[in-house]
């Protein structure tokens, strides 16, 4: 099934009227999603979900022939966190502009597949607003980012996982999604990412193989990814595709992944909000007090996660 214009618009109309009356947003401010998604910890499960998104052949193929991934990973990183960020911190408008804008630029994306992978023969069509594509990469960032703030925070409560969820499902139609495609709640949830990473819908060709080793050096960056970081991704990885990407996981990355976790723990937490935070949740913070302009502090670290030094009006700037 693939989401039309309409089917997006319908689904925005809905999300329009269960945003909370408090909030400008989608999202309130006391909302589990902005306690999550403020947190530049974020970053340490960014490579996971990538490589996750990999693994689906459509998700592979539409990278290869229609993405600037590999050869521009950080405007990639930052155009992903421009749509992120607008859909959690923005105005309910403009969390719509930027889902408009994501559905818009995914029409564009299809074709068919250079040859048979997982349960995928070659030839198999494929379009980047099809309903299991768009939940897989879904689910891969929703997975990701609790995993990436469980790791160095300590780990929700029952109550808030199940409120982090349901607010996801909020997400999830912004990304074109209906809700009666998703699990109804937290355990379906986790049964939904257990079973398709053990399922032949996902699988490893050898051109993704090469891409994913292009992604864990760093693709087009100047500078390598630090070691640290490439181990704790791998880490990171279910083991049945830290196989099929040949990562080498062997007693180096285990001790180098452990040890950075150790000294995250212990100094994350104590980082000042305008380290730990990401701009664009300091800049709404900022707004929330009557401060209009971002600080100098607040536009720097928006440079780093977005690209520009506002997260008001990305959406139009793409």
């Amino acid at each position: 099934m693939v989401v039309s214009a309409r089917d997006l618009e319908n689904l925005l109309a809905e999300l329009k009227t269960s945003a909370p009356q408090t909030s400008r947003s989608i999202f309130a401010p006391d909302s589990v999603s902005w306690k999550i998604n403020r947190e530049s910890a974020l970053f340490l499960a960014a490579g996971r979900a990538a490589l996750l998104q990999l693994a689906h052949p459509w998700v592979a193929t539409a990278i290869a022939e229609h993405s600037r991934t590999l050869n521009d990973p950080i405007g990639r990183f930052h155009q992903t966190f421009r749509v992120m960020f607008t859909m959690v911190y923005g105005s309910v408008e403009d969390a719509c502009a930027a889902s408009r804008l994501l559905h818009r630029r995914h029409q564009t994306i299809r074709g068919t597949l250079p040859q048979t992978t997982a349960r995928f023969p070659q030839g198999t069509s494929y379009e980047a607003n099809e309903l299991p594509a768009l939940c897989w990469v879904y689910a891969t960032l929703i997975d990701s980012a609790l995993l990436a703030y469980e790791l160095v925070l300590p780990p929700l409560g029952g109550v808030e996982r199940e409120q982090y969820y349901a607010e996801s499902r909020k997400t999830a139609a912004l990304f074109g999604i209906p809700r009666e495609h998703l699990p109804q709640d937290w355990d379906g949830f986790c049964l939904y990412m257990n079973s398709a990473l053990q399922s032949d819908m996902l699988g490893v060709s050898a051109a993704t193989r090469e891409m994913a080793h292009r992604l864990q050096n760093g693709a087009g960056l100047r500078v390598r990814l630090p070691f640290w970081y490439r181990a704790l991704t791998t880490e990171l990885l279910p083991p049945r595709f830290r196989d099929e990407f040949d990562f080498t996981y062997a007693a180096r990355e285990r001790s180098t992944a452990s040890r950075a976790l150790r000294w995250l723990r212990r100094i994350y937490p104590r980082l000042p909000a305008s380290l730990r935070f990401v701009g664009p949740y300091n800049e709404v913070q900022s707004r929330l007090h009557g401060r209009a302009r971002p600080s100098l502090a607040i536009r720097l670290s928006n440079k780093l996660w977005i690209g520009q030094p506002s997260l008001l009006g990305s959406t139009e700037r793409g």
